[in-house]
This record gives C-alpha cells, sequence and structure tokens, in this order.
C-alpha cells in the first residue's frame, strides 16, 4: 500500500511538472501567442510594404512607357518648363508667407512690390537705379 501512495505522490507531482512546462516554460502557451502576435504584426507591415512596392513598380512601369510622366515629374520636382511656355510665380501674402517673420501687411493697403531697380513712380527723390 505504501508504495501505491509513493507511485500517486510521484504522478502528481509529474502531472504538475508538465502542466507548469505548458503554460509557464519555454515553448509553452504564452510564447506561442506571443509569437502568434509578432506573426501578426509582420504580416500588416509585410502588406504595407507589398503596397508601397506595387506603388514604386507601377510609378517605375510608367515612367519607361512614357513621356507623360517624365514631363510630370520634371516641372513638379525640377521647375522645368517648355519652351514658350511661361512660368507664374504665385507668392502667398500673409504672416505665414513672411520669412523673417515680420508682420504682415493688410492687403487692401499694400502697395505693388517692383523688381529691384524698377523705376518707382511715387519716389522721384531717390537716386536712380544703376
Amino acid at each position: 500500500m505504501r508504495w501505491l501512495r509513493l507511485l500517486l505522490v510521484v504522478l502528481v507531482g509529474l502531472l504538475a511538472f508538465l502542466q507548469y512546462r505548458l503554460w509557464m516554460g519555454e515553448g509553452g502557451s504564452r510564447s506561442v501567442a506571443a509569437l502568434r502576435q509578432q506573426v501578426e504584426q509582420q504580416g500588416r507591415e509585410n502588406a504595407g510594404l507589398q503596397q508601397r512596392n506595387d506603388a514604386l513598380a507601377a510609378e517605375v512601369e510608367d515612367l519607361k512607357s512614357g513621356e507623360a510622366a517624365v514631363e510630370e515629374r520634371a516641372r513638379s520636382e525640377l521647375g522645368m518648363i517648355k519652351p514658350g511656355e511661361t512660368f507664374y510665380r504665385v507668392v502667398e501674402s500673409g504672416a505665414d508667407a513672411a520669412p523673417d517673420g515680420a508682420a504682415a501687411t493688410d492687403p487692401a493697403s499694400a502697395t505693388p512690390a517692383t523688381a529691384p531697380g524698377a523705376a518707382q513712380d511715387d519716389d522721384a527723390s531717390g537716386p536712380p537705379p544703376p
């Protein structure tokens, strides 16, 4: 009878050890759940990178196949214009557009700016432009 109790205690101890390894040990349920979460996160990251790669591949194909895309990039990124075209630069007025932090003037009271060296009609007392 004594050996039966000893066998029962050993079996319960073995069961407790195996349960501990299953739930808490390396390769157990917690580490499997953490690995599944990492796999899902990597899958989302891969999907985003795949979309980016597809967009870049489409842009490369577009640049290889037509002149319209090359012309568009030359205009937007390099500021190039075709011969015979007129380039207009739109300058915004206001506090946001002031580069040196100067206060913006009221657009109704603002006077039009002239190019450096241009003659001004209302200021005849200054020296003539070079």
